[in-house]
């Protein structure tokens, strides 16, 4: 057993599993039948993002779906079905308190798709970094043909990935998309057959662990404030992130190791 299975086991987290694979941490969505979110789900998968976050073992983070057909069918609706409006606003944080400390995590996350991802189930892989999607899954944010609209990111995210015409061709006619369209659009970055979506992402992990993880966490950053800020103060950020990084052990490990033709040895410090 290694130092981070040894840290984290015992830590039971509300409707999900976590493993440890060498550095990257794999989260399984387990709520049968459907993997739906809950109050208590979505507090768990905060609280749990934020101790990987503090693992300075852990560089990768994959999530998937528990069985065949399902990566996240969402929230549970029957939650809404009495229209109380302290309830949905209740949700509402803990859906976006959850999904955005998920897409704040420092290292490389990877959403395996595995089955269905429809309303948070794909909100949820829309705030990982990379998504593979099976060849048979369907995705789609219906929220609108309930009532609702998507309020953990769905329609900040989706846009900037496909575009606003696909954004509103989702959300307001309610369309779903299959694994072709979603690679051609931009929504995923790869199709895979059934049942390959966890070991192609344990892949992907396995070449993020490789780059310094001091790095991955400065680059991610610097990608991610480009939805917010201008071009002139993100070209100012990158040069100072550039030079922040000669305060790391990982950028002296690296410039050595490569020179000394081996592999680098990360600290993550």
């Amino acid at each position: 057993m290694s130092r981070a299975d040894k840290q984290h086991t015992g830590k039971v987290y509300d409707g999900l599993k976590l493993d440890i694979d060498g550095h990257t941490a794999v989260v399984t969505l387990s709520n049968p039948p459907a993997n739906t979110w809950t109050r208590d789900s979505l507090a768990a998968l905060r609280e749990l993002v934020r101790d990987l976050d503090a693992d300075r073992e852990v560089y990768a983070l994959v999530v998937t779906g528990e069985g065949e057909k399902f990566f996240s069918a969402g929230a549970d609706l029957k939650q809404f079905a009495d229209g109380d409006k302290a309830l949905a606003r209740e949700a509402a944080r803990r859906f976006g308190e959850a999904f955005e400390t998920l897409s704040a995590f420092r290292g490389v996350s990877i959403a395996a798709i595995n089955g269905y991802a429809m309303g948070g189930g794909l909100e949820c892989a829309l705030a990982c970094d990379l998504r593979i999607v099976e060849e048979q899954a369907q995705l789609a944010l219906p929220e609108a043909t309930v009532g609702l609209l998507p309020c953990a990111g769905g329609t900040q995210h989706l846009p900037r990935l496909v575009g606003e015409g696909w954004a509103k061709r989702m959300m307001l006619l309610g369309e779903r998309v299959d694994a072709a369209t979603a690679l051609r659009i931009g929504l995923v970055e790869e199709v895979v057959g059934k049942g390959e979506a966890k070991a192609r992402a344990l892949q992907w992990a396995k070449q993020a662990e490789k780059q310094s993880p001091t790095s991955v966490a400065a680059c991610k950053a610097l990608i991610q404030a480009t939805r917010s800020q201008s071009h002139d103060t993100a070209l100012v950020r990158e040069r100072e992130a550039f030079v922040d990084l000669f305060d790391s052990a990982d950028q002296t490990e690296g410039v050595v190791a490569f020179l000394e033709k081996r592999a680098p040895q990360w600290k993550n410090a």
